[in-house]
């Protein structure tokens, strides 16, 4: 569909998929899902004073054009960001790199699929001189359909690892569907980032018949006077101390960013309460980043909840964690969720947050240093006033 009827000559766009924020002059796109029906709303949308209204069966894939056709419209460099683990950070702290020198628009938590990214694109204006654009995938062709809307110029993979391994298949499915984010720059003169220390990264470069251009940095070292945690973030700090450079942030101005960054929404975040020191690193996790979280984490005590969506490969990854455990002879443990019931693990095991509620209620912590890590449906947050 050809869009310039509604975005020509347009500053910014006005767009929502929630009926209760149509304001006069927005875009309302009626989305349908298995608990909802925006359809429902239109007639009142239209009372309310949308400009337009996308509605239907193919409401989602008009979105999803919309979003492209202003993308071009605006013709932002737009850097595109996808990995196993670090996205997130990464994203964040190249945002805050680039934004001492540029206007920038980005991904704003984790909108960052099918329907995050064209409202992602959506939210750009013409005051913006860039934007960075976050891409999750949990099946092959993920990626493919995210790029075919972003176009991005630029693309970065944090890493590869074993996660959403029920959809994906292997972790050879994981790094066929992250190069897809190669495929397309290599495809589109486009310019890739790489930590060059990384050889799967490598490999899935070196399966591309033309390799286009490539800016490589390396892992690296943490600085120090970060607000991050755990080692693992050295990579994501070099990424965004590398794509500063090339866009002509100082290295001085980069560096002070990425100090003045402080994490939020549970992802690497240290937490001084009145009676522990915390680690709560509690969004998201997969075998190759609890790994990471637990080989880097210098404290005594471990909660750690279940890892989703493995598959076969879930059992198997659950008692590599116990295994893990077991070899840094870690004594104060506590496991929550079904999947370490059938592992060999000898700690306390508890079915899910409310049960570990229960035992902290009656049997408090103090004077402990905590990693709490695991999936985000294990909802770890819940235990934080408790600590």
């Amino acid at each position: 569909m050809d869009w310039n009827f509604l975005i020509r000559n347009k500053s910014a766009l006005s767009v929502t998929t929630d009926s209760r924020k149509v304001t006069p002059g927005c875009i309302f796109v009626a989305l349908k899902g298995e608990h909802f029906d925006g359809n429902a709303f239109v007639e009142q949308a239209r009372q309310d004073g949308a400009e337009y209204i996308i509605s239907g069966d193919n409401a989602l894939a008009e979105l999803q054009d919309l979003a492209r056709a202003w993308r071009r419209e605006l013709g932002l460099p737009i850097i595109g960001i996808t990995g196993t683990n670090g996205k997130t950070t990464t994203k964040e702290l190249l945002a805050a790199v680039l934004k001492t020198k540029y206007n920038l628009h980005y991904t704003q938590g984790n909108l960052n699929n099918q329907l995050g990214v064209p409202l992602t694109l959506l939210q750009m204006t013409r005051a913006h001189e860039m934007a960075i654009v976050e891409m999750g995938a949990s099946h092959p062709g993920d990626i493919n359909e995210l790029v075919a809307i972003a176009e991005p110029n630029y693309g970065l993979i944090t890493n590869v690892g074993r996660a959403h391994l029920q959809g994906f298949g292997s972790f050879e499915g994981v790094m066929r569907t992250k190069a897809e984010l190669y495929g397309w720059l290599v495809a589109h003169n486009g310019i890739i980032f790489r930590n060059a220390d990384n050889p799967y990264l490598k490999k899935m470069l070196d399966n591309l018949v033309s390799l286009g251009s490539i800016v490589e940095y390396t892992t690296g070292t943490m600085p120090e006077g970060t607000h991050l945690v755990g080692g693992y973030n050295a990579e994501n700090v070099s990424a965004a101390l590398c794509v500063g450079e090339y866009f002509g942030v100082s290295h001085d101005d980069a560096l002070a960013a990425v100090r003045a960054y402080v994490p939020s929404n549970n992802r690497s975040q240290l937490m001084q309460t009145d009676k522990n020191t915390v680690v709560v690193d509690a969004y998201n996790a997969n075998p190759t980043s609890m790994q990471a979280a637990i080989e880097a984490f210098k404290g005594d005590t471990y909660i750690l909840g279940e890892m989703r969506e493995l598959g076969e490969y879930s059992h198997t990854e659950h008692q590599n964690i116990v295994n893990m455990l077991l070899e840094r002879r870690a004594e104060k443990v506590f496991l929550l969720g079904n999947e370490y019931k059938n592992t060999t693990a000898p700690y306390p095991v508890y079915d899910d947050v409310e049960a570990f509620r229960a035992y902290l209620t009656e049997h408090p912590l103090s004077g402990c240093h905590i990693l709490v890590k695991g999936s985000r449906g294990n909802q770890l947050e819940k235990i934080l006033d408790l600590l």
